[in-house]
């Protein structure tokens, strides 16, 4: 994986002795857009992870981790996350619209719900389910609305799948569809696990028991969230810290991986608050070559909008579910000492949950527990998630929105409302935090250009200026050499005259900012371009040391 993963390899190296033959600093094929997954992983072996566990060390022993201000060790020389089996790169990259966002990651048709033959109980979460074939045979995962929550559960999946594939997330296919109990079978084979573990023919009344829990139409029929099953092998979760160990191709502790630092910025987006292992999901996918790799899912993300909150429950997003601080207060109090989440004016709709974007802080929004790429999310990364939330339009939102196929038009509107007005927080938050120079593009006569991310977003003003200091840079021993000085009270520059003519030399530019509201744009943002035969390519950026 070359050096995009030594910031987590390096000690490891050195400690080998292995650190004498030093590689150049930019190969020919720099940027990577794909991270290189050649190692067969059909090794790779079902896990699974305890619930119990997993919350209370998170809760206990998470909640008190140091950042290590450790660099994203999966990023590649121009500060960008490569497609990998993690993650791909959709919204952003120009050529994406709404019409992609509304497929999201549909690839096969729709369920016919024409005919339902009932196979196993559901296996994990709270709301009521089973696992069912349809009238083509084909396998399906219904997941049902609750009887506070109608359309709720099932319309918060949908919105939510669509944002965190357009995102960059692998998803399960969802859609919604209806369940008549009426056209319902119960396959012969079905069995469901008792309370003393042991497992005994489904029968229709387990049926019906289910379906008491479920909001039904009133025609009796149900409206359901139907998730396509996966045609690989299950690996069951991922962990949110180090890596898989039958996985050759799992290299960076996924802490260290900026998509699950980012799910910080994505998750209070969205309050996606239940970050758990046991809502992502490993496939063991079989390649054309013949070898097979690990392709890692966020499984369920209807933990959002304020859908995991019961009917009385506010903290979700404000606290984790232990925090000492909040706790000692209301006990001193005996409860008078109020939490910000106790004084929120929501306002209610049956298919919405609690979710509003007033007094949201995306710097302080909590998920239920913590995890380790949370706690070591730096300001690169939450600037690179913040782009990407900046990438959703308007009418991007509104029409992700619809696909819940909400009944009630006034909480379409309503979350579509929320939504936008918490990208915008997220943009004022992270965008202007740091040094926002982006896109660096040198043409052949030497006039740099770049894009503002925040100025482009209109969550800061134009800087008074910018400035650009030159260097002739040395790929073989990093060594620089200064070429010149220029400032520009725009985005374009001319470069000094002295630049390098010749196929594969290399220059740096360092490019600061001068702007009264924001000191941190003083901090430069180093860029590096190759010399190609039709002019200069962008081999290298550096955001933050």
């Amino acid at each position: 994986m070359r050096r995009m993963f030594l910031p987590c390899c390096l000690a490891a190296v050195i400690g080998a002795g292995a650190a004498s033959a030093k590689g150049p600093r930019f190969y020919d094929d720099d940027p990577i857009a794909r991270a290189p997954e050649s190692q067969d992983a059909s090794g790779a072996q079902p896990i699974g992870i305890s619930l119990l566990y997993e919350y209370t060390f998170n809760l206990f022993a998470t909640a008190n981790h140091k950042p290590s201000n450790t660099r994203a060790g999966n990023v590649n020389t121009i500060d960008e996350v490569p497609d990998s089996g993690w993650f791909t790169n959709r919204i952003g990259g120009g050529s994406f619209s709404e019409a992609d966002l509304v497929r999201g990651g549909i690839m096969g048709r729709p369920p016919a719900p024409e005919k339902w033959v009932v196979t196993r109980e559901k296996s994990a979460g709270t709301n009521p389910g089973f696992t069912a074939r349809d009238a083509n045979g084909e396998t399906w995962f219904l997941e049902f609305d609750s009887p506070d929550r109608p359309e709720g559960e099932s319309g918060a999946i949908q919105i939510a799948t669509r944002i965190f594939w357009a995102l960059g997330y692998n998803q399960v296919e969802l859609f919604v569809t209806t369940f008549d109990p009426q056209k319902a079978e119960i396959d012969p084979k079905a069995t469901l696990r008792r309370p003393s573990g042991a497992r005994t023919p489904l029968t229709r009344k387990d049926l019906e028991e289910v379906l008491e829990r479920a909001a039904r139409n009133a025609d009796g029929i149900y409206r359901a969230s139907a998730g396509r099953l996966l045609s690989g092998k299950v690996l069951g979760p991922f962990r949110y810290a180090g890596t898989r160990p039958d996985d050759p191709n799992d290299l960076v502790p996924h802490q260290h991986r900026r998509e699950l630092r980012a799910l910080r910025v994505f998750g209070a987006w969205t309050n996606m608050v239940d970050l758990k292992a046991g809502n992502t999901l490993d496939e063991l996918e079989e390649r054309p070559n013949g070898r097979s790799i690990v392709k890692h899912y966020l499984q369920d993300v209807g933990s959002t909008f304020g859908m995991a909150n019961h009917p009385h429950e506010w903290d979700m997003g404000w606290e984790y579910f232990f925090e000492m601080g909040p706790t000692k207060r209301r006990l001193k109090t005996f409860g008078f000492g109020l939490s910000p989440w106790q004084t929120v004016p929501y306002t209610e709709y049956d298919s919405v949950g609690h979710f509003e974007g007033n007094e949201f802080d995306p710097t302080t929004w909590r998920p239920q527990t913590p995890t380790t790429p949370y706690m070591e999310m730096r300001a690169d990364d939450a600037f690179w998630a913040a782009r990407r939330v900046a990438a959703f339009t308007d009418d991007m939102i509104r029409a992700a929105v619809h696909t819940a196929q909400f009944t009630d038009a006034a909480a379409e509107r309503h979350m579509a409302s929320v939504l936008i007005e918490r990208r915008d927080k997220i943009l004022r938050a992270y965008l202007p935090a740091l040094n926002p120079v982006l896109n660096p593009r040198l043409d052949a006569s030497g006039t740099l250009q770049f894009d503002n991310a925040a100025v482009d977003a209109r969550v800061a003003a134009s800087p008074a200026s910018y400035r650009s200091t030159w260097l002739r840079f040395d790929n073989a021993t990093e060594r620089t050499e200064t070429i010149g000085v220029a400032s520009s009270a725009s985005t374009t520059i001319a470069a000094p005259r002295e630049l390098p003519s010749r196929a594969g030399e290399y220059v740096a530019v360092d490019i600061s900012a001068e702007s009264g509201a924001h000191q941190s744009w003083q901090q430069p943002v180093r860029a590096y371009f190759r010399r190609t035969p039709s002019g200069w390519a962008l081999a290298g950026l550096d955001r933050q040391p």
